[in-house]
């Protein structure tokens, strides 16, 4: 069996493996689609070392084996059977961390290690795989209504969702969102959800500018109109909430300069490098940050329920499907950024 593995800067390798058994308290499953995500594209640009266990961590597929011992865990892991159509997740708060001791149940740390392909059953590659191992509290089943392809989405979907939860904006609010990717268009549509009163979009792309308009955006700019928009949008003062789903470091300082005094910035975009900041801005704007990483295990069930009510389009999204003969062409397009593409999904089958 082989996995693709970005190996280097500019690099993919399919890389042969043999294929997974599940470990007593682990599961196999067979893999249909997987995301590229944009930390995926940032390791292909950067060369750093990445984890190979989370090279492709947007999975979705089919349970074809059971660890031995899977029915002795708690919840509804323990109903895990073969058959079972599944996204990848984290698992429930364990209990017993330094974290859950100290009563911080939404900051366990053994759901943080598995969120970064750091547990024990962290398999040796990642989902641009047809199969994978790992444990059986990592899958969610998936609601019955969603689609394969709604159902790879569902793990950048959470992301953002959790990002949402984390940073509501009040009834009413101007709010914007920096950058139209994958993880800013399903943000935008949280927020809306959520009941701001405006949703003003941030992006450079005109196809994104468009796709953003479609779904929901009250408003859309380019990064150097921006300022001028939402200080018409928000009687000059700046908007209530900035959610920063770029990922780059020129982009941090962005969000709060779009802000107004005593205003929200939260930063959902991963950046790999160092971010050079204004902090005198910082100060006199009296700004609140939030940071937000992954998700909870029962916000995926929050998030699958409105997907499939319809308050979130995920199939608006996807552009195409590629193989894994053609993923480091796809890393490449849409590292340049300059494509029709919104999200890319990869067929591990697809010859």
């Amino acid at each position: 069996m082989h996995a693709a593995l970005i190996t280097g800067k500019g690099e993919v390798t399919l890389n042969e493996f043999p294929e997974p058994e599940p470990a007593p308290t682990g599961v196999v499953v067979d893999i249909e689609l997987c995301g590229i995500c944009g930390t995926d594209i940032h390791a292909f640009q950067s060369g750093q070392p990445y984890n190979a266990a989370i090279c492709g961590h947007e999975w979705t597929g089919v349970l074809t084996a059971v660890g031995d011992d899977v029915s002795s865990l708690a919840g509804p892991t323990a109903e895990l059977s073969e058959g079972d159509r599944v996204v990848v997740a984290v698992p429930p708060a364990c209990g017993s961390c330094d974290a859950c001791r100290a009563g911080q149940t939404t900051k366990c740390l053994a759901a943080f290690m598995v969120a970064v392909g750091r547990d024990p059953l962290a398999p040796p590659h990642g989902g641009f795989a047809p199969k994978i191992g790992v444990g059986a509290n990592r899958v969610v089943k998936v609601h019955p209504e969603l689609s394969v392809t709604q159902a790879a989405q569902v793990e950048p979907a959470t992301v953002a969702f959790h990002a949402v939860r984390q940073t509501q904006p009040r009834l009413g609010d101007v709010t914007v969102v920096q950058g139209a990717g994958p993880i800013g268009l399903t943000t935008l549509q949280w927020v809306a959800a959520a009941g701001a009163g405006e949703v003003i979009v941030v992006e450079p792309n005109d196809s994104r500018r468009t796709a953003a308009q479609a779904l929901g955006a009250t408003i859309t700019t380019t990064p150097d109109e921006a300022a001028a928009v939402i200080a018409d949008h928000s009687t000059g003062l700046g908007a209530d909430v900035v959610y920063e789903c770029v990922g780059r470091p020129e982009t941090i300082q962005g969000a709060v300069d779009l802000a107004r005094r005593g205003g929200v910035v939260s930063m959902i975009g991963l950046a790999d490098q160092a971010a050079s900041i204004n902090p005198s801005t910082w100060l006199v704007k009296e700004i609140i940050l939030q940071a937000s990483l992954a998700y909870s295990h029962e916000e995926f069930d929050m998030a699958m329920k409105m997907i499939a009510a319809g308050r979130v389009d995920l199939d608006a999204m996807h552009s195409r499907t590629v193989g894994l003969a053609d993923l480091g062409q796809a890393f490449e397009d849409l590292g340049a950024g300059a494509g029709d593409d919104l999200k890319v999904l990869v067929d591990p089958n697809l010859s």
